[in-house]
C-alpha cells in the first residue's frame, strides 16, 4: 500500500506512516480478540503456545515451541509497532498488531531455536491493563520498554538454555533488538527487517512530529560498533526507505561487521515472511558461527 505525499507530510503524529500499512481506507479495523486469534492461529499451526513474560514495568506476550529443546544459541524476532494509529488523527486504544510480520517471520525460521516477543501492551487488551498509548506512539522505543524487552530476553534464555542471542527486529522492532543489544553482552547478531534504524532522521524524513520520548539507536554507535549487524530493506519500501539505512551504516567505522542487504520486489510489509526461509539461509544463519 502506498501512503499519499500528502498525508505522510501532515503532523497528524509520528506513527501515522506505520500505520497506513495496516489501514486501508475502506477497512474495518479487526477487535482485539480477532487479532490476538489470528496470532495464535499462526503460531498454534506450528506447534507454538502463548506465553505472558512480566518484565518490568510491562507484561509482554511470546510464542514458540511447546516444548523447546535446549541449544546454545536463541533467535528471539521483535514485532513492529503494531496498530498505532487508526486514523490521520486517532491514537488506536489497542497496538496490537494486525498483521504480525515478526511472528510470520520467526515461524518461517529454516532451522534453530526461534521465539517471538510481542512490544508493550501488544495482546494484553491496552486498555484494561491500563496501557498509556505513550508506548506505542512518541515513547514507544521508551527507556522502560528497553529494560522490559531486556529482562523478558533474559527470561527466554535462561528458558531455551541459550548461551547466546540473535535478535530479530522488524519494522520500529529493530530498534529495540539494537537499544536491548547495545545494553548486553550476548548478543552474536542484530538484525532488522524494514528496521527503523534512526527514528531522528526518519521523522525528518516524513515531516512528522519526533518521538520525543524514545532512545535512538543512532545515539548508540559506540556501544553498538562492536555488534555484528545485517540490516534488510525492501527495494520499494516507502515507509522506511533505503536513503536512510544507509545513513545509518555509514555512522560505523570500517572495522565494524554490518550489511546492508536490499531485497528485491519487497515493501515494507508484504514479501518479508515468504522469502525469509531463503533470506535466513543465505544471509544469517551463515553469518554467526
Amino acid at each position: 500500500m502506498r501512503v499519499s505525499k500528502n498525508w505522510r507530510r501532515q503532523v497528524f503524529g509520528p506513527a501515522v506512516v506505520m500505520s497506513a500499512l495496516v489501514l486501508s481506507a475502506c477497512a474495518i479495523v479487526p477487535s482485539h480478540g480477532d487479532r490476538e486469534a489470528h496470532a495464535t492461529a499462526l503460531a498454534s499451526a506450528r506447534g507454538w503456545i502463548a506465553h505472558t513474560l512480566r518484565a518490568g514495568s510491562f507484561d509482554l506476550r511470546t510464542y514458540g515451541p511447546s516444548n523447546p529443546q535446549p541449544m546454545p544459541r536463541l533467535t528471539v524476532y521483535i514485532e513492529g509497532d503494531g496498530l498505532a494509529w487508526i486514523s490521520r488523527s486517532r491514537v488506536s486504544p489497542d497496538p496490537t498488531p494486525v498483521n504480525p510480520v515478526a511472528l510470520q517471520l520467526a515461524l518461517a525460521q529454516p532451522d534453530g531455536n526461534a521465539v517471538y516477543l510481542a512490544r508493550p501492551c501488544q495482546y494484553a487488551d491496552a486498555m484494561a491493563k491500563g496501557c498509556d498509548s505513550q508506548y506505542w506512539t512518541s515513547s514507544r522505543f521508551a527507556p522502560a520498554t528497553i529494560a522490559s524487552t531486556n529482562r523478558a530476553l533474559d527470561q527466554l534464555k535462561t528458558r531455551f538454555g541459550a548461551r547466546q542471542m540473535v535478535l530479530v527486529g522488524y519494522s520500529g522492532g529493530g530498534a529495540i533488538a539494537l537499544l536491548a543489544a547495545s545494553r548486553r553482552n550476548d548478543v552474536a547478531l542484530v538484525v532488522t527487517v524494514a528496521g527503523n534504524l534512526d527514528h531522528a532522521a526518519w521523522t525528518r524524513w516524513h515531516n512528522i512530529s519526533p518521538l520525543r520520548g524514545s532512545l535512538n539507536p543512532a545515539d548508540e554507535i559506540v556501544s553498538l560498533s562492536t555488534v555484528p549487524q545485517r540490516h534488510f530493506v525492501g527495494e520499494f519500501d516507502r515507509i522506511v526507505p533505503m536513503d536512510l539505512a544507509v545513513q545509518f551504516k555509514n555512522r560505523f567505522g570500517a572495522s565494524t561487521d554490518i550489511k546492508l542487504i536490499v531485497e528485491p520486489g519487497v515493501d515494507h510489509e508484504h514479501g518479508w515472511a515468504e522469502n525469509w526461509a531463503r533470506i535466513w539461509r543465505a544471509h544469517v544463519g551463515a553469518a554467526v558461527p
